[in-house]
């Protein structure tokens, strides 16, 4: 890497394509975009360009690759593994799409929304409630972060159980290859058997084959009937068996399925305004269930019934609530969403976002705590996460210790060691390091390892033919 960075007539030479009023130069403009929202990454860029149209974005990446100046996308800066953060050295130019982020149509009748890439994902749930359908990625971040950086990290969410992630949500794109050519693949057909799928090239690849300027995503009717009900369990055995019995009886009504232990209602009552544990006594574990209904409430409600009168009947649940009125399902909700949040003020956390087949759920639990705390005493455990779908967020918290401050750092230095024995137990289970936040930075020299020679050869053999200037967001996914 160049350390001088480009020089200033090539820096004015982008500018120049947006606009200096859609530039960022200074270093105190430009820190909030420098930073990983965890703080594990900090790099350094002299410029941001904030393009206003597809044809813009074209031109960046264009005289990019003619200079070889490295690009690194950017969307809401919400991504959790380093991928959307510039390296250090000074020398990668941000693109952020934060100006486009217009929807550009709707359409009930064939279920399909088109967006920019950079469209805040809230914005696109509530364009789709305006014409009463349903856009059903939700993410804590939803108000934040924008729909081209959910799509290059195919982020999952709640309701994977029913919808799928984005990858399922996604008809057509529009991506800037890092020629500046541009890809108009915004089709909107559900069957399209015509050649390669260069959608899902883009779809998870963290903006290193080019940046999606465009998508065409699918819209579901509404539910008109939707219950949430919290109930307090022993273990994730008998969560696993709830779960099953859920599925059972609702089928596709049943939209989520979450897990979450007795620690991570304790910090996100703690630390979050206006949450309360809705359950009169603690309990070890939890499920949070959402079911969706497309006849009317009373069925909704009575499914939550029944299944909660089967936990009960067969031993697994130990109490439960069911939501009354809308504020309280949200309510519940923001409990589960806060809790990755709450972990903050508890010290220094290393995270962990992994899958495992959902069998296995409790055995990787078990003998992934086991290994933490022969590890790490006292180590406090905060998995959590979608259960349906075997994606749990493995989270540690520090040891309680007379100086937390200064045994954070400690603590944290300590993230490569317990990943290791994380997920080598996820391995060993048939799982992925990876499920919804990506690989970025965070994950990189690891996957090199973990995946086959030939796995590895084929993706820097796509890398090659897509981005032969090596220009879009270097360092990630891929060892250089």
């Amino acid at each position: 890497m160049d350390i001088s960075g480009p020089k200033p007539e090539l820096l004015d030479r982008f500018a120049a394509i947006v606009g200096e009023n859609h530039v960022l130069r200074d270093q105190q403009d430009l820190a909030p975009h420098l930073i990983e929202g965890r703080g594990l990454y900090q790099g350094s860029s002299p410029m941001l360009l904030k393009p206003g149209s597809t044809q813009e974005v074209s031109a960046i990446l264009k005289l990019a690759s003619e200079t070889g100046t490295p690009i690194v996308p950017q969307t809401g800066n919400t991504g959790l593994v380093g991928g959307q953060t510039p390296r250090t050295g000074g020398n990668d130019l941000i693109v952020s799409l934060e100006r486009m982020n217009r929807i550009r149509d709707v359409d009930p009748v064939a279920n399909v929304l088109v967006a920019d890439g950079g469209a805040i994902l809230a914005d696109v749930q509530k364009a789709a409630e305006a014409v009463n359908r349903l856009f059903p990625l939700s993410l804590g971040s939803e108000g934040s972060c924008r729909i081209g950086g959910n799509l290059s990290t195919n982020a999952g969410g709640t309701a994977v159980l029913a919808y799928g992630n984005m990858r399922q949500l996604c008809l057509g794109l529009e991506v800037v290859l890092p020629t500046g050519e541009i890809w108009d693949g915004l089709r909107r057909l559900k069957k399209d058997n015509t050649g390669y799928d260069l959608r899902d090239m883009f779809i998870g690849a963290e903006g290193t084959l080019g940046i999606i300027t465009g998508a065409v995503l699918k819209l579901f009717p509404q539910p008109v009937g939707h219950q949430v009900a919290l109930a307090g369990l022993n273990s994730p055995e008998d969560a696993l068996k709830l779960f099953e019995r859920a599925s059972n009886l609702c089928g596709t009504a049943l939209t989520g399925f979450e897990m979450m232990p007795r620690i991570g209602i304790e910090f996100t009552t703690r630390h979050i305004e206006g949450v309360r544990d809705p359950l009169s006594d603690p309990h070890p574990w939890y499920a949070l269930i959402d079911i969706s209904t497309s006849d009317s409430a009373e069925t909704a409600q009575t499914m939550v019934q029944a299944l909660l009168e089967q936990g009960f009947e067969a031993g697994l649940i130990r109490d439960a609530v069911i939501a009354s009125s809308v504020a309280q399902q949200k309510a519940l909700w923001h409990m589960r969403e806060s809790m990755s949040d709450a972990q903050k003020p508890e010290g220094g956390s290393i995270k962990h976002d992994v899958s495992v087949p959902v069998s296995k759920i409790p055995s990787f639990m078990a003998e992934a705590d086991k290994a933490v705390m022969t590890a790490v005493p006292g180590a406090r455990i905060c998995a959590f996460g979608h259960l349906g779908d075997g994606n749990i967020h493995y989270n540690i918290s520090q040891p309680l210790s007379a100086d937390m401050k200064a045994d954070k750092a400690a603590f944290i230095a300590r993230w490569r060691e317990v990943n290791e024995i994380v997920h080598g137990i996820v391995l060993a289970a048939g799982g992925s390091i990876s499920a919804e936040h990506g690989i970025g930075q965070l994950k990189r020299d690891e996957l090199a390892h973990i995946r086959s020679p030939i796995e590895m050869d084929l993706m820097r053999r796509i890398k090659r033919a897509f981005d032969p200037a090596g220009i879009m967001n270097p360092g990630k996914v891929l060892v250089p």
